[in-house]
């Protein structure tokens, strides 16, 4: 847990001071804020917003967002005026849970949609404070000693054979790669980026912590790697010869904050909210102790050289990833990923070595000499070894068994549903080596 400049305890917290609401009104003495943002973000805002709003006195909780739902389900809410933090699944649950006043905002300034998809709620109960994207980051010295192809899509994390120079988190153990591995789901299609991340993780580093994902890159264990952008982006402000590339079709997801129905300070509360949404409160997220991405357009006139503004990406495709569709299912996403990938993975090296072999060598004999037969043993063998055992149509449907992987509520029925894909997978996959092994031209 990150050090805290000041901690309170979550119950009620003194004499509540109301002075009613609206224009000209006095703020009550205190707001009580709970974040799981860390400490170089919170005292920033901290100090400029007690310096907007002189005589009321901001106070922080800090919580993990199972800690915080656990709070704001009590009959005060713990005594919490504002909800502000990066936990991307909590908000929509915690609405539907009746937490949240209603926000009114600003369209015109704040738009709550990012690159064509929607960040912020559009029942109005939360809203976004700043987005994070996720792309790859890269080592552009590194893949030019090692002779390999600067990749800009997610594509291109198949097209290249790594030999174990990409890292990929593993689902389920790393915060981030719920929404990552979704978003190049919704990007590729379901069916065909599971075959795209298998084969990937094929040559990949597995890697089951946030950090160390961009930090084996940093380092030199690896030149790519897959993550989201405030990795990368503190790597290359601390000076390491890395690079951050956002494919054409990817997402930026938001931070968001609401005001908690039982807020004891209600005015104060409006008036943090309204703070960290204005101008000067979005403009202080490019201050190098931060570095995010604000969510007002009109904010990015004043980014420091170089920022990439996600309301005009160059480059980008029509893309709307749909986070409600994500959120519901990143449970299986994990599970899906230790089936196919984690659990599999020295027996993917040798089935996609296969048929990498096969391809190789019936394309250095197409012109001369080419086997159709072959030819279409190896499309075959390419086609069952992407084979995922849950289809695009059923992922909905299936989703909620795996919705909360951490309290296992369904034990029995997720071990047979998981005893079903393995067995479903092994016979694909045996399928798929046998063909590429006869897919090989003979010598």
């Amino acid at each position: 847990m990150l050090p805290l400049f000041r901690r309170i305890a979550a119950p009620l917290l003194g004499t509540i001071l109301m002075f009613g609401s609206g224009a000209g009104w006095a703020l009550e003495d205190r707001v009580v804020v709970m974040t799981s943002y860390p400490d170089e973000l919170v005292q920033r805002y901290e100090q400029a917003f007690e310096r907007a709003n002189p005589g009321t006195d901001l106070q922080v909780v800090w919580k993990p967002s199972r800690d915080a739902a656990v709070e704001l389900a009590k009959p005060d809410q713990g005594g919490v005026d504002v909800y502000w933090t990066p936990s991307l699944g909590s908000f929509p649950r915690l609405r539907d849970a009746g937490a949240f006043r209603p926000l009114a905002v600003d369209r015109a300034v704040l738009p709550g949609v990012v690159d064509g998809q929607f960040v912020s709620d559009r029942q109005g109960f939360f809203e976004a404070f700043e987005v994070a994207g996720y792309g790859l980051i890269v080592n552009p010295a590194a893949l030019a000693r090692d002779r390999l192809p600067q990749p800009a899509t997610w594509r291109d994390l198949a097209a290249t054979r790594w030999t174990g120079r990409l890292a990929l988190p593993i689902a389920g153990q790393v915060g981030f790669s719920g929404a990552l591995y979704d978003i190049l789901l919704q990007a590729e299609g379901w069916e065909a980026g599971w075959a795209l991340l298998g084969e990937a993780a094929a040559d990949a580093t597995l890697v089951g912590n946030g950090g160390q994902v961009s930090e084996s890159v940093v380092n030199g264990e690896a030149d790519v790697a897959v993550t989201v952008d405030f990795f990368a982006r503190s790597a290359i402000a601390n000076g390491h010869p890395v690079a951050l590339v956002y494919p054409p079709r990817t997402a930026f997801l938001p931070a968001q904050v609401a005001i908690a129905r039982a807020a004891p300070h209600p005015d104060a509360a409006r008036a943090f909210v309204d703070f960290v949404l204005s101008a000067p409160g979005q403009a202080l997220l490019f201050h190098p102790d931060i570095r995010r991405y604000p969510v007002r357009p009109d904010v990015y006139a004043q980014a420091p050289a170089g920022t990439v503004n996600p309301f005009r990406r160059i480059g980008a495709e029509p893309y709307a990833y749909d986070m409600e569709t994500g959120l519901n299912r990143h449970g299986l996403i994990a599970a899906l990923f230790d089936s196919l990938i984690a659990g599999r993975q020295d027996r993917l090296k040798t089935l996609w070595g296969a048929i990498h072999a096969a391809e190789a060598a019936l394309a250095a004999q197409s012109t001369t000499n080419p086997d159709p037969e072959r030819a279409a043993l190896a499309s075959r063998a390419r086609t069952l070894a992407g084979f995922v055992p849950v289809a695009g149509a059923d992922a909905g449907r299936l989703a909620p068994l795996f919705q909360d992987r951490r309290s296992n509520r369904n034990p029995e029925e997720q071990a047979a549903v998981r005893k079903d894909w393995s067995a479903r997978i092994d016979a694909a996959h045996a399928e798929a080596l046998d063909l590429a092994r006869r897919a090989l031209p003979t010598p």
